[in-house]
């Protein structure tokens, strides 16, 4: 089901309640997978091989690509988030958990209005100290959000396609996250 602009008229006025630096549609067939994305996961992320979020719990790019495939359009938002220092991870990754709640909360907002969802998010899942994977099942399956790029989709390409600035200075950081639609 694609959304109406009635449906997209009343989901941003919704949306008017948070603290989005940008937003915007895109139909799933502007999407770019890349194996280079997710070689980087493989060889810099220290998550990669230890979460339901990540590779290759999530399966291959392929894979990936065929799920995403399946829907009709993406919604991409930005959240950012100021922080006295860079240097001090702690306090950059506890804007994350503002930016996933956000997420979560957007994510019902489109399911409300009838959509089935595929949310990507970002860097690993963080509802769990430890990860039960690979040896038992995720224990919060409804609020993991694999990470954007672990499907292997450039972020910034997307946000560039949707408008939406990406801001890299110093004490300043752009979460992104991607709801797919059907």
């Amino acid at each position: 089901m694609k959304l109406s602009e009635e449906q997209k008229i009343q989901i941003e006025e919704q949306l008017a309640e948070f603290p989005l630096f940008g937003y915007g549609y895109l139909p799933v067939s502007e999407v770019s997978f890349l194996e280079r994305v997710r070689y980087i996961c493989e060889t810099e992320c220290p998550r990669y091989g230890k979460s339901w979020s990540c590779p290759p719990a999530v399966g291959t790019v392929e894979e990936c690509k065929a799920r995403v495939n399946g829907y009709d359009e993406v919604f991409l938002f930005a959240s950012v988030s100021e922080v006295d220092s860079m240097d001090n991870m702690q306090t950059m990754l506890a804007t994350q958990k503002d930016h996933e709640r956000i997420t979560k909360q957007i994510t019902d907002i489109f399911k409300t209005a009838g959509c089935e969802t595929l949310t990507l998010s970002t860097e690993s899942c963080i509802q769990c100290k430890q990860c039960t994977y690979p040896n038992a099942p995720c224990r919060h399956p409804e609020c993991q959000f694999p990470c954007v790029e672990s499907y292997g989709i450039m972020v910034v390409e997307l946000a560039e396609k949707c408008g939406i600035p990406f801001i890299q200075e110093y004490g300043v950081i752009t979460w992104f996250s991607v709801i797919i639609l059907r």
